[in-house]
């Protein structure tokens, strides 16, 4: 995850148990210990760069927050949590009545977008399909959820643990940012 940009934990330990050669799932770590021994990893090894490169992500996160603040946005993600590399994507929750509305204010701005879908794990249960929308802000590439305007009060389920997943809103990330 590191070293290769992967973001996806089941991905991240099918090509480590491939590597070495592991066929039995139940021995491979949860994720909550891979997020830990990654956080380890980039205190140990990238210090200095990984800070800069935080920040940096976190300033581009703030930037775009606020050129979309109509859409009430939440950074959410590794960029939030600290565990960013280089080649993480800066994820953002939305919140619109239409996802076009959101679409319709990149084409205003000029900045160009794609859109797919994005299944979000809502509970332990469920997962719910939702638009999503991918662009670059400032150079690094941002991917948008979109949800209805009542999904601000439920946060969708983290994939790292399980429990509702953190969301930060302009204020809190600008606190990260001078901090």
């Amino acid at each position: 995850m590191a070293e290769h940009g992967i973001e996806d934990f089941l991905q991240a330990k099918r090509k480590a148990a491939g590597r070495l050669g592991v066929t039995d799932v139940s021995v491979l770590p949860k994720n909550t210990e891979i997020e830990a021994a990654l956080r380890a990893h980039q205190r140990l090894f990238d210090g200095d760069s990984h800070d800069h490169t935080l920040k940096e992500q976190r300033r581009v996160a703030l930037d775009t927050m606020q050129l979309l603040n109509e859409f009430q946005p939440r950074l959410v993600g590794s960029v939030l949590t600290g565990t960013a590399t280089n080649y993480s994507d800066i994820n953002l929750h939305l919140f619109a009545d239409r996802s076009e509305s959101v679409s319709l204010k990149l084409m205003e701005i000029g900045i160009a977008h794609q859109f797919y879908e994005r299944r979000v794990k809502m509970d332990a249960e469920r997962s719910i399909a939702y638009p999503a929308l991918r662009f670059e802000s400032r150079g690094r590439m941002v991917d948008a959820t979109v949800f209805p305007i009542d999904g601000i009060r439920q946060a969708p389920y983290s994939p790292v643990d399980g429990r509702p997943m953190r969301r930060a809103d302009a204020r809190e990330v600008s606190e990260l940012v001078d901090g």
